[in-house]
């Protein structure tokens, strides 16, 4: 298998993602991906405690890369605050074939804009916004029609505002794009103001509250509201209120730096020639919308803390609990969290990614039980066997042994991509 390596490109196109971009920070899971002719035999990594396999769904994450298509899978289950399964399949990268690591980092995508709305939520519970202020309070001058825009219709997608990754200039469509993508546009930078820009200029899906679209401009702008009234950037305060507090040592927010730092597999993207390392990325097209990079076990820590009560008041949690329709990907949303309703019950947190990375962060609000999943897809290669692989494994993990296993046909339109 030739593999486009991932080095450094000069320049700065504009061209910064694809559809799939789109897709991923939206948080849906991403479409499945198609088995490559010379994919390796998947390499399952044992789980790290010693308790059995048959207690998390191995099964369902080992299909991600034996039928899904994907080049690395990995994903811990959490109870009652300890792990009860971890594992990993695949392999770290396709030219060394090292067998991928369940401690390894990834980007997380729209996972982001949970510890973003926590943050904002935090604020609110310390009086110094409220959630049905004007984003025109603390924004003068940014947003058209700002005092008409509430930040809880910002944090729960009913403001209206165009989603700027809808913006052709924003992802790549087909091999010519991608391969300027590859050569120059991730390197470049995209402040707020750009994207923001973006956004509030493409024309609103409907007038503020009077309906339900996913936009990343959203958390963008909640990301500049954080900043106006703290004084410090959105990164700062996560990392003050949230990282360090619950000793997240392996999860980051970076600025523009490409790099996933520490142990991770590598994400790629098809090209006729072979898969394109897509692992580097400047990760401003995400900004608070979608730049995180973590890891399964700090990701399960911040949702325990975060349904455990540790990170907000019971008020400020019922509300962050309080969703709308979300037809758009077919579950409910609250403010930073869907809901996807499961034979079981309902499950919530939020999914994501970035090109060659997706990743699920579920659990019941009971906080009794958090699962997270990192699969690295062939971004461009999609089929059915991966929406199926991720079904059953959330059915798996949240529901149990007992959980059905859907086939392609019968998959949840909350798991399949939007776009």
């Amino acid at each position: 298998m030739n593999i486009v390596r991932n080095a450094r490109g000069t320049g700065g196109g504009r061209r910064v993602g694809s559809r799939r971009v789109a897709a991923a920070l939206a948080g849906a899971v991403l479409a499945a991906l198609a088995p490559v002719a010379a994919m390796p035999a998947a390499s399952a990594v044992p789980a790290a405690s010693a308790v059995p396999a048959a207690a998390g769904p191995g099964a369902e994450l080992r299909a991600l890369v034996e039928r899904g298509g994907s080049t690395a899978a990995l994903g811990e289950l959490r109870e009652n605050g300890r792990r009860v399964w971890r594992e990993a399949a695949g392999v770290t990268d396709l030219e060394s074939k090292r067998p991928a690591r369940a401690d390894g980092r990834f980007r997380i995508g729209s996972v982001t804009k949970t510890f973003v709305s926590t943050v904002v939520l935090q604020l609110v519970d310390e009086g110094r916004l409220r959630l049905d202020d004007p984003v025109e309070r603390h924004l003068p001058g940014v947003v058209p029609d700002g005092g008409a825009i509430s930040v809880r219709q910002l944090l729960n997608h009913t403001s209206g505002l165009y989603d700027y990754l809808d913006d052709p200039r924003y992802f790549f469509h087909d091999d010519a794009s991608l391969r300027t993508f590859l050569a120059e546009g991730r390197w470049a930078d995209h402040p707020p103001a750009e994207l923001i820009g973006v956004g509030v200029r493409g024309t609103p899906y409907f007038p503020p509250g009077q309906g339900w679209h996913y936009s990343n401009t959203n958390y963008v702008l909640l990301g500049e509201v954080v900043r106006e009234v703290t004084g410090r950037s959105w990164q700062s305060e996560v990392e003050r209120r949230i990282v360090r507090p619950l000793h997240l040592d392996d999860t980051v927010f970076p600025r523009s730096s490409p790099d996933v730092p520490g142990p991770h597999a590598h994400g790629y993207a098809r090209l006729p020639e072979g898969p394109a390392d897509i692992t580097l990325i400047n990760p401003t097209v995400g900004g608070a919308a979608g730049n995180g990079i973590s890891t399964a076990a700090d990701l399960g820590r911040f949702h325990a803390a975060l349904f455990g009560g540790r990170l907000l008041s019971a008020a400020r949690l019922e509300e962050m609990t309080t969703a709308v329709p979300a037809p758009m990907i077919g579950a409910h949303y609250g403010l930073g969290l869907i809901r996807y309703d499961l034979p079981c019950g309902a499950v919530w947190g939020h999914t994501g990614g970035v090109p060659g990375y997706s990743t699920v962060l579920l659990g019941p609000a009971d906080g009794t039980r958090q699962f997270a999943l990192s699969f690295n897809a062939l971004a461009g290669a999609e089929t059915d066997a991966t929406d199926a692989a991720v079904h059953a494994f959330v059915e798996r993990a949240a529901c149990g042994p007992k959980a059905s296993v859907p086939s392609a046909s019968t998959v949840n339109p909350a798991l399949r991509e939007l776009r």
